[in-house]
Order: C-alpha cells, then structure tokens, then sequence
C-alpha cells in the first residue's frame, strides 16, 4: 500500500491524525516553558486537493468536506476548533488548500516554539523546504525520518512530541514503528510520540501493538478509528495513533472526538472507535 500524503490528503485518517495532534500541542501549551515537535516523515506540507493526485482519490470529499460541513455538539466542536482553525488558515492562502501535519503544527505553534519537519522524498522535500524558507521556527531536514529518532532526539528544549507517520510505501513499517519508538523513548524518556498507523492487515496490527505491549515502555495508549468493517480484500479500513506518554487528559478528549468522527466519517455500518491502554492506567502494567 502506497500512502504518500499527497495522494490521501484530507481524508479520513489525515483528520484523525491531525485532530489527535492538535490536541497534544495544545496540552503542551499550557505549560509557559517552550518546546519542539519532530515530525519524521513531514511530507510536502501543505497540499492542493484540487491537483491530480488528490483529484485522483478524492478522499478528502469523505474526510475534511463532511467535517467541515457538520453540525457537531458543542464540547466536540470546542476540542476540534485549533485544528478546524488551522484548516481554515490554509484555506484563506487558496481554496482548495489542506495543511499537513507540519503546516497545522507551525500554525499551532507559539513565538518560544520549534519544528523540526524532515522528509526523504525529494520533491515533496523541496515543497517542504520552500513552504517554510525564512522561517526562524522551523528547520527543514532532507533525511530518511527513522534516522531522526536518533540523530535529533531529544531536543535541547527537554518537551516536546515526535509525530511518526511512515507512508507504509515498504515491508516492515510496523517493526520499524516498535523499534523506532523504544529507540527513542531510551533517548528521551519524558517525551511524548504520536506514531501514525494503517489498519489494512489485522494480523499485522495485532502483533505491533502486543510488541508495544511488550516494550517495556510504561505509558502508551492506542486510538483507532474504523470507517468500515473488514473485508476479503484488505483495504485501509481504518487507522490508529499509538501516543507514548501521553497527556492526562488525552484519553478524555478522543473519548468524546472519535465516536464522533465514527459516525461522521463511517460508511454505512462498521464504522467503530477504540481509546485502549497498552501499557499504563487501564491496564494494571
């Protein structure tokens, strides 16, 4: 499965993505001391859903467009609003403009804040690079992102999130997640990681999460977000956010954000959420 971000943008994982990190940053604000995000595998940084790749897809119409569209009840809309915020943010520097994980961070982002967005992909790199040119917050890396995991990490600010979010282009993308997020959480034990993943091969899913389970790392709760039920044809049915040491009130807010999400952004039946302890509170561990 090939899910480079231009070809998804604005679809139904994109937006419980980006609702997920927007509101770790906004945890992380209310702290005064400053803090960086690591985004691994930054992507181009902004996308035109009206492009061929996108266009292609059209994802975005049963992802960002029903949501941008819905009636929502008010503590959801107040717990989506930075994010929904963000989008529209990117919606007043053209129309059919989406912001990917590196625009709605910097957006969300104080004056004391720093990014660091890296990306592999060549032209999506040079996108990256020339979206944020001169901006003293951000430092763009032309780098494979399972390298930054050591070379960056942990930043000099001591706070901060590293969002993980491979484009499951090559085998192996899930071993790489486990070892990808033990091998930080040794470099720096108090931050908090956001790993991104598909639900396409339950099987496969089920063995890294009992892998996280098994890391040894003492905080981790996984939310997952299904459109649909499985099929006989693997398909991208749903997709899940694993979040290390994650803020005390996390769980609270996605228990309100993802049934929401199910029934907004579910097909007909089978739509589903989960909010589940690997390691931690719930779990005894």
């Amino acid at each position: 499965m090939n899910y480079r971000h231009s070809f998804h943008a604005g679809n139904f994982a994109d937006v419980m993505k980006h609702v997920t990190l927007a509101r770790i940053l906004e945890y992380l604000k209310r702290k005064d001391k400053a803090f960086r995000v690591i985004d691994t595998h930054a992507g181009a940084g902004i996308y035109d859903l009206s492009a061929e790749q996108s266009a292609r897809t059209g994802e975005w119409e049963a992802g960002i467009a029903r949501l941008e569209n819905a009636s929502l009840p008010d503590p959801v809309a107040a717990l989506l609003a930075p994010y929904l915020e963000a989008v529209g943010a990117a919606r007043n520097l053209g129309k059919t403009l989406y912001p990917g994980s590196p625009w709605i961070t910097r957006h969300l982002l104080r004056r004391t804040d720093r990014l660091t967005a890296i990306e592999l992909h060549p032209q999506d790199f040079e996108q990256l690079k020339q979206l944020f040119a001169g901006d003293v917050q951000v430092r763009t890396i032309h780098l494979d992102g399972w390298l930054s995991l050591g070379a960056h990490v942990p930043p000099k600010e001591k706070r901060g999130l590293i969002l993980v979010d491979p484009p499951f282009e090559l085998p192996g993308e899930f071993d790489r997640l486990v070892d990808g997020a033990i091998k930080a959480h040794r470099r720096w034990p108090g931050g908090v990681q956001a790993l991104w993943y598909a639900i396409k091969d339950r099987k496969a899913v089920a063995a890294y999460r009992d892998a996280l389970r098994e890391s040894g790392i003492p905080k981790i709760l996984d939310l997952s977000l299904m459109i649909r039920e499985g099929g006989a044809v693997p398909t991208l049915d749903g997709c899940g956010m694993t979040i290390i040491n994650p803020p005390f009130v996390l769980e609270e807010e996605m228990r309100l954000i993802l049934p929401a999400l199910a029934r907004l952004l579910g097909e007909q039946k089978g739509a589903s959420w989960d909010a589940v302890w690997l390691a931690g509170p719930e779990t005894g561990a």
